[in-house]
This record gives C-alpha cells, structure tokens and sequence, in this order.
C-alpha cells in the first residue's frame, strides 16, 4: 500500500472514528439506518488482531511528519494517563490480559485542532489544539478517561463485529484512507479498499449507548484516580461553547463525540452524587504546558508575533497564572523566530513569577535550558540543568543534558547521562526518542556496537521494521568486522534476536497483504 499522496494524518484526523466505522460499514443496512452493533454484541476480533490492526495504523502515524516527539509535553501527557490506566485496572475496567496485550501509547499531533481519537489494539492521539485549550490537568484527563474506556469496553471490536474476516491489513488500510478523505478526498480515493466505504461521511463514530458507556465509566475512572470529576463538564462545556462560537471545523472531538444535553446532564447528576464540586485557582503549570502546546502547534510566523504580543498586554483580570503562560508563550516564539535577545528578556519576566511554584519554576528552568542550546551556549544549559535539578535527571532534564553533552568536548557528566539513558530505555523499551539519544552518546564515546543496536531499538520502537533489519545486519556487519570488547559480545547476541524478530515482522506484514 502506498501512501505518500496522503495528506499529513494527524492533520487530516477530525472525526478519525466516526470516518474508521464509516470506512468499515460493509452491510446495506448500515448504511440506510446510520446504526452500529449493540452493546450486546460479541466481540468482532481477537484482541491479537485489534492489536496488530492498531500497530499498522501507529506505524504510519509515526512517519507522519505532524507526530511530535517532545520531553516536556510527553512527560505531561504521562503524568495524567498513568493514574487513569492504574484507576481502570483496579476498577476490574481494564483486564490483566487486555492490560498486558494491549500498547497503551500516546501519540501526540502537531496539530491546532481540538481533538483526541482512540484507535485499535490500545493507541489514542492527542493533538496539541486539545492541550492547548483546557485550562486543569482534570479537563484533559477527561478526555483520556473517556478515550480510555471506548479501548477498555472493546467498542472498536465491537463496532467491528462483522469485519472479522478482513485481515489487519486489509481494514488498516481502509482506515488509513478514511483518515484521508475526512480533507482530501481526490488523494484518499485509491486507498480505500474495493470501493467499500462508500458511507465515510455518513457515520457515526459510536452509537450513542457506547457513548454513554465512555462517559459513565470514563468518569468512574477519573474519579477514581484522583482527577476532580468537574473536569468531564467544564470540557463538554468548553467544547459545546466554542463549537457554537467558532464552528470552523477545529472542533473534530465535539463531532465524533456528539454532546447531547442529556449527556452533559447526566454527567452535571454525577457530580452531584459526588458532593459539592471542588474549586481551584488557576493552575500555572497547566497554563505554561498550554503556553507550549499553543506555540508549538501553531508556529507560523503571524501566530508567532501574535504570541510575543500577548505577554505585553496588561488587565487587571489577568492572573499570575495567565500571566506566567503568556510569558512562556512569549519566550517559546521569540525563541522559533530566532529572537535570543527577545527570548531572554520575556524569560527573565518569567521566572520571577514561578518561584513560589516548584513545577512551574522546573518547567522555566527547562525553557531556559532550551534556550541556551538553541544559542549553542551547551556549557550554560548543562550548568542550568545540574543545579536546578535533583539527580538522577528526569526525562525532560535527562534529554536536554544529553543535546548539550553532544555538542561539547568530553566531560565527566557523560558517562553519567549515558548511565541513565540506558536505565531508561530498559524501563521504557519503546522510547525511540531516548533509543536514539543514547545511540549518539553511544557512537560519540567510541562504542560503536552499542550505538548500532540502539539505532535498531529506536526503529524497532516505531515499528520501522525495514529500517531495524538495516541497522542490526549494520551492527553483525561491524561485530564480524572488529575486535569485539568487553560487553560486546552481549550486545552481538542481542542483535541476533533482535533482528529476527524485526525480519518475523516482515514476513508477517507480507502475508497480511
């Protein structure tokens, strides 16, 4: 299947479920009655082949030139979804064996549209127009929550139910189209397989039963890890009110995810079984982490001066929250426009605000560290890091640590950072991002076997199976070409297996076709 005539997927997403059980309603009766198997129905697929239909879809989302690999807002993202996975587990919503079988990965979208989407076999995406937007970390987890619980409850087996004899491929594949045509129809029209989803546009993500089972125990979830269940109205609202304000299309969750009056009623009956609904100032984290989100997914040069405008304005509504994101906002696009002088001047501004706020003051610190790399001052972003931050670094402070170490001759913090990495990527085996960091720390200190083989693991972790196989045979080429040192061996026997594996992914792909 080729896709290079496809538009950006994460970019091309509004309404990703509502076009997947679209693109897979085979029946005449689906189509005439806009319905979907009920909840009683069985389970269309095993959870192997859910799960190998995800892994197709998220290897082509990570050649997407939109998917986003960033330290600080993947840090965030985790920090909300691992309580609600924990909370759903305990809650018997998660089962051990669709917890262990299943990705759970997040995959974050450069994309200013406020939208998140679950997808087959445990993944979700969430775009950088949704972080951007919310104003409590409980918003947003509500979301999560609500995302997790269509995974948990099977509603994509489900919605699948008579589907069971495509192979993965086959269904990937319309489900890549429909993404497609949901903005491009002209280049998506190749890619849908046999015709067969004449009734894209014309379906609904779930059935609204499947719906309320999202929000009833989404909400259970939330709840239950912590999160003030508020959260799950203040984002229907916020979604509700600027779809009626601005309905331009940037709104894809409010239409895969109708919300009803009931359905906002229902969940306003909730919190009132809950208590009172908690009240809390605004958060300066959450506010800097939106900041960042903002930037970041609309970084053209306009919206960029725009940013850098907005932290001069002066309100006597504007609190030392707001303040300190439109601060951050600042510093972030004066630093896109390459604006050093500008960029440490809104910095400065900012970290006086913080210092009562020790994540707020962290997440400064890391932009002031961000910055000095971008000037290529490596000595200064390192001296920043060691003595803002405890160690060992986490991973925010752990991958900015290794950029400057790379630019600058060898020192003794090398060995150290190089020490962590590799501690991290053996707790967090699919970090492509850290597998190549540690690659290059690797190759910089001469270890050449080593830096080959955590090239393959960075492949291996976004399902670049061909590009695996290039960088193991890569390291047996240099393993039967030089003296082996003490460890390499290890690392040789290591990329045998891994090459096998990666070489078993091929063939499986092959037979799917």
């Amino acid at each position: 299947m080729k896709t290079k005539t496809l538009k950006p997927f994460f970019r091309s997403s509004n309404g990703l479920l509502a076009l997947l059980v679209g693109a897979l309603a085979m029946q005449p009766a689906w189509t005439q009655n806009n319905t979907l198997p009920s909840l009683g129905n069985g389970e269309g697929i095993s959870l192997g082949v859910e799960r190998q239909l995800g892994d197709r879809i998220a290897r082509e989302l990570y050649r997407d030139p939109d998917y986003l690999e960033d330290p600080v807002l993947d840090e965030y993202i985790q920090r909300l979804w691992t309580p609600l996975v924990k909370a759903a587990a305990a809650r018997g919503e998660l089962s051990p064996e669709l917890q262990e079988r299943f990705a759970w990965r997040i995959l974050l979208g450069r994309d200013r549209s406020v939208n998140a989407f679950a997808l087959p076999g445990g993944y979700l995406g969430v775009h950088l127009g949704l972080i951007a937007v919310v104003s409590s970390d409980a918003e947003l987890a509500s979301v999560l929550a609500h995302e997790l619980s269509h995974v948990t409850q099977r509603h994509i087996a489900r919605s699948m139910d008579e589907q069971s004899k495509m192979t993965p491929w086959v269904i990937g594949s319309m489900i890549l189209g429909a993404i497609a045509v949901s903005k491009n129809p002209q280049a998506a029209q190749g890619l849908i397989v046999g015709g067969q989803a004449a009734a894209i546009q014309s379906q609904l993500s779930y059935s609204r039963d499947m719906e309320r089972e999202a929000d009833r125990v989404g909400f259970g979830v939330l709840s239950d890890a912590g999160y003030d269940p508020q959260g799950f109205v203040g984002m229907f609202n916020k979604l509700q009110q600027s779809a009626g304000v601005n309905d331009n299309g940037a709104y894809p969750y409010l239409r895969s995810h109708p919300l009803t009056t009931e359905r906002i009623a229902d969940m306003q009956a909730r919190l009132q079984l809950n208590g009172p609904a908690k009240t809390t100032p605004g958060d300066m984290v959450q506010a800097m982490l939106g900041a960042r989100a903002k930037v970041m997914s609309q970084n053209g040069v306009e919206a960029l001066r725009a940013w850098t405008l907005d932290s001069k304005a002066t309100s006597a509504q504007v609190t030392l929250a707001q303040k300190a994101g439109a601060l951050y906002a600042a510093t972030l696009a004066h630093l896109q426009l390459r604006d050093g002088p500008a960029a440490e001047t809104a910095l400065q501004s900012l970290l006086p605000l913080t210092v009562q706020n020790p994540e707020a003051h962290r997440l400064a610190t890391l932009l002031q560290a961000e910055l000095a790399i971008r000037q290529e001052r490596f000595a200064s972003a390192l001296q920043i890091l060691e003595a803002a931050s405890s160690k060992p670094f986490k991973r925010p402070e752990l991958m900015a640590a290794a950029q400057a170490l790379l630019r600058l001759p060898p020192r003794p913090e090398r060995a150290a950072i190089t020490l962590q990495l590799r501690e991290w990527v053996t707790q967090v085996p699919n970090d492509a991002q850290a597998w190549n960091t540690l690659a290059s720390m690797l190759n910089l200190q001469g270890q050449a076997l080593p830096s080959l083989r955590a090239e393959g693991e960075a492949q291996m972790a976004r399902m670049d199976w061909p590009g695996a196989v290039d960088r193991f045979r890569a390291a047996q080429d240099w393993a039967r070409n030089n003296r082996l040192q003490a460890g390499d061996h290890i690392e040789a026997s290591i990329v045998d297996t891994r090459l096998r594996q990666a070489q078993a992914q091929i063939r499986a792909i092959q037979t799917e076709r």
